[in-house]
């Protein structure tokens, strides 16, 4: 009979970061801003100034390197740059055991991959986005062959500190790139283009930018608030003959809704291409 990997114990575990990035801090800081985990039982490793004292500075352990990170860790979630992943989980290959659960958060490594250079299959491919910076990352995660249900609960409750959760098969992970990955930028540009149309129509710039990031807010909020179609909350929004229909008109003419999907379907081809590299 298969081994079954020993639980990981729910209310003593520690988490170490491979990798002090940006994405490290915005996991770590919700994690113990949501109180999950005590800054105490989360460490990283970094001998630069700058990335030591933003981890130490809400009381995160700072080793001086991985080895003493993984030695001192039961879940260890490798955020580093996918072009260095496959030489950072190689060298730390000989001190992994199976007791632990490792996650990856580097973007287009397949969980294939990432078990061969790791020798063991307890690991969790995980796919955030930037708003984890803001703590509204919208995550995705699919488990490797050893990982548990168990241990897919315990990572959907640490980045659920960070935003929402959602389980997908891995072969969808290229079309959750195009989407939410990438999609983030996508929104950016459609601010700022508001914001544009509203100068153009007038208004000073600072009060178009707050006006459109609120009201992209706003309308995100209640499509994920309110148990309705986004098709019938713009059918409430456009009054007959009103203003709102004669915006949504340019919109159409303009091929608004296929150059969204267009953008999230390159996207996703593009994800696709570098993968197979």
């Amino acid at each position: 009979m298969e081994n079954i990997c020993p639980p990981i114990p729910s209310d003593s575990y520690k988490v170490g970061f491979i990798g002090a990035g940006k994405m490290a801090e915005s996991i770590a800081r919700g994690v113990v801003k949501s109180g999950i985990l005590p800054a105490s039982r989360i460490r990283t490793a970094h001998t630069g100034s700058t990335r030591r004292t933003a981890f130490e500075s809400f009381g995160v352990t700072v080793f001086d390197n991985n080895t003493q990170v993984v030695e001192d860790s039961d879940v260890i979630i490798f955020s580093v740059k996918p072009q260095v992943v496959k030489n950072v989980v190689s060298q730390l290959r000989p001190i992994l055991s199976e007791k632990q659960l490792l996650v990856s958060v580097a973007a287009g490594v397949k969980l294939k991959d990432l078990q061969e250079w790791a020798g063991q299959g307890r690991f969790i491919r995980v796919m955030p986005n930037t708003p984890s910076a803001v703590g509204e990352a919208a995550t995705v995660f699919t488990l490797g062959e050893k990982a548990t249900t168990e241990d897919g609960e315990l990572i959907s409750q640490l980045f659920g500190a960070i935003g929402k959760v959602w389980r997908a098969d891995e072969k969808l992970f290229d079309a959750v790139t195009g989407l939410s990955g990438s999609g983030p930028a996508y929104i950016f540009l459609a601010i700022e283009a508001l914001a544009d149309g509203g100068v153009a129509a007038g208004l000073p710039r600072e009060l178009a930018l707050g006006l459109a990031s609120q009201t992209v807010l706003g309308a995100a909020s209640m499509v994920k608030g309110m148990a309705k179609h986004p098709g019938q909350l713009k059918d409430d929004v456009a009054s007959p003959g009103g203003t709102t229909i004669a915006g949504i008109h340019e919109l159409e003419k303009a091929g608004f809704r296929g150059i969204l999907m267009n953008a999230v379907v390159a996207a996703a081809k593009r994800s696709r291409e570098l993968s197979q590299n």
